[in-house]
């Protein structure tokens, strides 16, 4: 897992503009509502790259590597995660939270399921 700290490119009376992704192609952006206390993930995907923007609250993230221990972040509002491909992750809303669920590779639309694969035991409840 990576994260970025997202800074504010441009700011003025009018509000302000952020740069999310640069230079990175994306074949599905979803937005994720969680309630406080929600977990969603404790899966990985084969043949998707998975980035995570988070636009608001605080969100607990657990990933893990084959044959690594389980890693875990709070991230807030302007963090952006990076998960590889076969990175297992999962996050659990620690107040009311949204984000972005940007993607390159198979795991979009209809196609979701096809290259999620979840886990047991998961890593995160």
């Amino acid at each position: 897992m990576q994260i970025e700290k997202k800074i504010i490119n441009f700011e003025d009376e009018r509000g302000s503009i952020r740069d999310i992704l640069i230079g990175k192609e994306v074949d599905a952006i979803t937005l994720i509502t969680f309630k406080k206390g929600g977990v969603r993930g404790n899966h990985y995907h084969k043949k998707s790259i998975q980035y995570s923007y988070i636009v608001s609250g605080k969100i607990l993230c657990a990933t893990q590597k084959e044959g690594e221990p389980i890693e875990t972040h709070e991230v807030i509002e302007g963090d952006l995660i990076t998960h590889a491909e076969g990175e297992i992750h999962a996050f659990k809303a620690l107040d009311d939270s949204v984000f972005l669920s940007l993607t390159k590779g198979p795991r979009k639309g209809d196609d979701y399921e096809d290259d999620t694969f979840r886990v047991e035991p998961k890593i995160l409840s």
